[in-house]
């Protein structure tokens, strides 16, 4: 006899990943060891709802060519298009235009939450994820720009990155603009095929981006790249500023003043980053922590002043004992002219952005995996179904403690809920048979006890004859016992 039913087949869409237990109270972790910092810094708390109408979004996706401009959009019965938020920054430009004169100004908020991205997923890529924000908006001042570099250092620090884990990279928009104009950039489109050269130097090398400054590229499969036009001083220049980062952010500022000085938008981003290294010093904030990097190039056509990246420089390797480089897990920068685009008036406004599950996963790979303290309930072991109101006092007493536990609900015996204890990580599993109900007293199995000595046992008479992390005591004594297991 054959099945006629049609059944769905289980997946997740491309680009959707299911979060078990582990990743789940790793990222709340970050999430609540960062906000802390930020409310340090006397940032407030917001958060927006997840859909946007379509047109107060903006443009600013990168992966144009997909439908809906990048976004998950669906029209409502007012046939106004509404669509998920694909960052935290857009929605908090409609809110500020929105709320301005109710607004304290400069207006610090920080927010955290998911964002979602028509695009196409990837390794590493998804189309739902979580972000965690921090901005200023209202303040022109150069000290806005450094404190958020040094809350985001601060931030990164508490998620679990040592000093030398990470490094912020920072450099200005307008020294970029100051260079272009030297080498004789005039069209907004040559400008564009500039940065995007310069954007592709960790992957190409200066070599590789010295032929996309030029005439273009070909690459290993053959396909050609038309490149910026530029001339061969030009092309020289262009890549002389992109290598004048030095470890002193000073030193980098008197080079980059040798390379682009007279450029009166130059001279003022180069103003910009002296005043931010005085503040970052004033804050504590080092070279190991924070560099001026020329070659950073961040949203071409949205920021526009200071841009930062944050890099992970943790050595790790994968399942196949190759080393890792996650690169950059946030950033950020000055986009001025957001607010602008439902006012028409400029708004000063700077801020910063990280992947909360990429961070977490790069923290797991180098062994500092934030959800593995993650515990399973305390299992009560169910022997009779006729003793039930026994195993919920139970239970009840445990819970009224505030130890997390649960009886068990399945209908295997006792060595399969013993298995299922372990599978949930449990700490201790209760034995409580009709002997121990007569007796007023309960034997607990210590499993975490178990875990750790298991791993040097080869003799499995013994271990069994030795029973490790087993007591029978009086029911009395239980939480107390308990308490102990839990806290070692």
């Amino acid at each position: 006899m054959t099945d006629d039913i049609s059944r769905p087949l289980a997946r997740a869409p491309r680009g959707f990943v299911d979060h078990r237990a582990r990743d789940l109270a790793a990222e709340r972790e970050i999430l609540s060891r960062v906000s802390a910092v930020y409310e340090r810094y006397g940032f407030e708390a917001f958060d927006t709802g997840a859909l946007e109408y379509a047109d107060a979004l903006g443009k600013f996706l990168p992966d144009a060519d997909r439908p809906n401009e990048g976004v998950f959009a669906l029209q409502d019965d007012d046939e106004q298009w509404m669509a998920l938020r694909y960052d935290l920054t857009a929605p908090l430009a409609r809110f500020v235009a929105q709320s301005w004169e109710t607004l304290p100004k400069p207006f610090r908020r920080y927010a955290f939450g998911t964002v979602w991205r028509n695009e196409k997923p990837g390794p590493g890529r998804f189309r739902e994820f979580t972000q965690c924000d921090a901005d200023t908006v209202g303040s022109a001042r150069p000290e806005a720009d450094a404190e958020i570099i040094a809350m985001a250092a601060e931030g990164l620090g508490a998620a679990g990155l040592a000093q030398g884990d990470y490094v912020l990279k920072i450099n200005n928009r307008k020294l970029l603009n100051g260079l272009l104009v030297r080498a004789g950039v005039t069209t907004e489109g040559q400008k564009l095929a500039v940065l995007r050269a310069v954007d592709k130097l960790d992957r190409l090398g200066p070599d590789g981006v010295r032929y996309l400054l030029g005439e273009g590229r070909k690459d290993e499969s053959g396909a050609f790249t038309k490149g910026a036009g530029l001339s061969t001083s030009a092309a020289d220049a262009v890549l002389a500023f992109t290598a004048a980062g030095r470890a002193d952010r000073t030193e980098t500022l008197d080079l980059l003043a040798n390379v682009i000085g007279g450029s009166a938008e130059g001279d003022e981003g180069l103003a910009e980053l002296s005043r931010i290294d005085q503040a970052l010093t004033g804050l504590g904030v080092g070279a190991d922590q924070a560099i001026f990097d020329p070659s950073v190039v961040r949203g071409l056509e949205y920021y526009t002043g200071a841009v930062f990246e944050a890099e992970l420089l943790l050595r790790s390797l994968d399942e196949k004992g190759q080393p890792i480089r996650f690169g950059s897990v946030g950033g950020g920068g000055r986009y001025d002219d957001l607010v602008a685009r439902f006012t028409g008036e400029p708004v000063p406004a700077t801020g910063f952005s990280f992947g909360v599950s990429r961070l977490a996963s790069a923290l797991r790979a180098a062994g500092q995996d934030l959800g593995r303290q993650t515990r399973g309930p305390v299992v009560v072991i169910v022997f009779s179904p006729d003793d039930m109101p026994a195993y919920f006092a139970l239970v009840a007493e445990l819970r009224a403690a505030g130890i997390a536990a649960e009886v068990y609900l399945g209908s295997s015996g006792m060595k399969a809920q013993m298995k299922y204890a372990d599978r949930r990580l449990s700490p201790a599993a209760i034995i409580l048979g009709g002997d121990e109900i007569l007796a007023g007293t309960v034997t607990i199995k210590d499993l975490d006890l178990g875990r750790a000595l298991s791993t040097g046992v080869t003799d499995n008479a013994a271990w069994r004859a030795e029973r490790p992390g087993q007591q029978t005591l009086p029911r009395a004594e239980l939480i107390p016992a308990l308490r102990r297991i839990l806290e070692a």
